[in-house]
């Protein structure tokens, strides 16, 4: 053997024990995914009217803020809608001041002055900015979340050009809490609880909502809100409400929090131990400072959880409070790590897995390849005689590449991929099917062995390539543009294609060239 050949040959060996060293053991190596292993998959749908209300809450903020700076203690937002609000009572003269608002602190905004009204409108542009970040920004929490949560190999995208995420969740054994994790926005707030009669700590607190509004004549004032909370037994087991007026003012959210950790309470009960901001803290210091002996309520997602009394200063920590079971409390922890979803999301399917269909799908997915791949040797030593061997033993060497690829790039196998790789048994010994006729016609013209095979390569070259880049171009669409299951598909077969190509072109080469360089002039091919 030629120094060439054997060169040839321990880097193709190099590179088959490369790839099997990757894939096997195939049931330590290969990730399956959620329609083999079992799991979980959701469409969710992300509420984007939800963050543009949020933003129109904080530009009203920001105008009524800067209007009592300027001593504007009339102002008041009224007809507030998703993209518009109106401020009324704003005199004639304080124009000025709105005007810079607008221009330092609300550029997305249009606004016109009638009497002592101010009507704003969004921009159509920063209508659609605020809709496409609220979407961003809930497929990085999304992901965020699943990654605290150890989900294995998870597949999060979001549907292309829609405000929809689609969530794939292999191996979860309990979908309802993962769920209710992705749902939960987890928005957090710390408002003080109006007190009715002006600094004597008479809380705004009432066992309904009837009752709350009787404490006000009938209509809450502009500054207040009513909030309902669920009381729970020492079992968490609701046993009734309480309602609760809380002033509009917002003294920390959840975007103050630096960090949130499980804790258990004084009463061993358990607890969401929490850390602030340096601004954060410097704001929720001042205000319980001036607020000794008056209640904060803690507020999730517009739910009232807790409402302690304040009896010190709090700076840079603290806890939230609400008859918290243990997983409660982690999964809250985890929601506030990962930060509070921009809006609320809607779960438009969800389809669970078992284990079991997963393994039917393998088992049928095995036979199915093995079936197929019987049949395959069987045509190439029926049609080819012993140059059909060949084939086999790139065929055989194929898979070795395919599983050893899908392991070292831990793309996840599943059931549209297990239908690739069937897929692949036939479409690996295409290009041996291109070579094997082109060196058939060669002989069929009164070449020798050797010039046949040569020529029959070089000919058959550009099919071969054609035909295997059309079909990788076409799976690179479908891995771009697809879904998961679809993504699978594509990266299975892309895998095929390369791998095809390789034991074709080089490995059936080596093999014929490893043939004729045997002493002696070959004069027959069994083909």
């Amino acid at each position: 053997m030629d120094k060439s050949l054997l060169w040839r040959g321990l880097v193709i060996l190099a590179i088959i024990a490369a790839f099997a060293f990757s894939a096997f053991p195939l049931k330590d190596k290969i990730n399956l995914g959620l329609d083999l292993r079992g799991g979980v998959h959701l469409e969710l749908e992300v509420q984007t009217d939800d963050a543009l209300g949020a933003e129109t809450q904080k530009d009203i903020e920001r105008v009524l803020e800067e209007l009592r700076d300027a001593g504007v203690t009339t102002a008041a937002a009224a007809d507030e809608e998703t993209n518009s609000f109106v401020v009324r009572g704003v005199p004639q003269d304080k124009q000025e001041v709105v005007d810079t608002a607008v221009e330092e602190f609300l550029p997305s905004w249009n606004f016109r002055q009638a009497d002592r009204d101010l009507s704003f409108q969004r921009k159509n542009e920063a209508i659609d900015d605020i809709r496409e970040k609220a979407v961003r920004q809930a497929l990085q929490t999304v992901r965020t979340r699943i990654d605290a949560f150890g989900v294995a190999e998870p597949i999060i995208q979001r549907r292309l050009g829609s405000n929809r995420i689609v969530v794939q969740l292999p191996g979860v054994d309990d979908p309802q809490r993962v769920i209710e994790l992705l749902k939960s926005t987890a928005f957090l707030e710390f408002r003080l609880v109006h007190d009715l009669a002006g600094g004597t700590s008479q809380p705004a607190v009432a066992p309904t909502a009837a009752q709350l509004l009787s404490l006000y004549g009938g209509t809450l004032p502009d500054d207040v809100e009513l909030f309902s909370q669920t009381l729970r037994d020492s079992f968490g087991e609701a046993v009734g409400e309480q309602f609760y007026g809380l002033e509009k003012r917002q003294v920390i959210t959840g975007r103050d929090l630096k960090d949130a950790r499980p804790s258990i309470g004084e009463f061993n009960d358990a607890v969401v131990q929490f850390n602030l901001t340096p601004d954060g803290a410097r704001r929720f210091g001042d205000v319980t400072g001036s607020s000794i002996n008056r209640r904060l309520a803690i507020v999730l997602d517009g739910e009232v959880r807790s409402a302690p009394n304040i009896n010190s200063r709090i700076t840079d920590s603290g806890i939230i409070q609400g008859g918290f079971t243990q997983v409660e409390v982690e999964d809250l922890s985890l929601t506030l790590r990962s930060g509070a979803l921009p809006a609320r999301m809607k779960v438009l399917s969800q389809t669970s897995v078992g284990p079991t269909l997963g393994q039917a799908s393998i088992d049928q997915g095995f036979r199915a390849g093995m079936i197929g791949a019987g049949f395959v040797v069987l045509a190439m030593f029926f049609v080819y005689k012993g140059t059909g061997f060949n084939a086999i033993v790139a065929l055989s060497l194929n898979f070795v590449l395919v599983f050893g690829a899908l392991a070292y790039f831990g793309a996840a196998l599943t059931l549209p991929g297990l239908a690739g790789i069937v897929l692949i048994i036939g479409m690996a010994v295409d290009a041996n099917v291109l070579v094997f006729e082109r060196i058939r016609e060669e002989l069929r013209n009164g070449r020798t062995v050797k010039a046949a095979v040569n020529s029959g390569f070089a000919k058959a070259l550009s099919s071969v390539l054609d035909a295997n880049i059309t079909t990788l171009i076409a799976a690179m669409f479908l891995f771009n543009f697809g879904t998961g299951p679809v993504r699978g598909f594509a990266v299975t077969l892309s895998v095929g294609i390369l791998a095809s190509v390789f034991t074709a072109i080089i490995i059936s080469r080596f093999m014929f060239d490893t043939l004729l360089s045997r002493r002696g002039r070959i004069e027959k091919l069994s083909i």
